[in-house]
């Protein structure tokens, strides 16, 4: 590879964060959403949450259970 092409190459490192809740489709739709918004607010409370949040690297894909903000 070219030194050109090498210098426009950056790699970054990424973290994905799964989470499943139990039992979440036979729970009453109040449930739902409070164990949603439990579960949201134990994620942003995390230093490494706030850190990536304040430097705008954070990339949230809502799937499932709708984990995101």
């Amino acid at each position: 590879m070219s030194t050109e092409v090498k210098k426009e190459i950056e790699l970054e490192i990424a973290h994905v964060l799964f989470i499943d809740i139990v039992a979440y489709s036979k729970m009453a739709m109040d449930d739902q959403r409070a164990a949603v918004e439990k579960l949201n607010q134990i994620v942003q409370s995390t230093d490494e949450f706030r850190k990536a949040e304040s430097e705008n690297r954070l990339l949230k894909i809502a799937t499932g259970d709708g984990m995101g903000r």
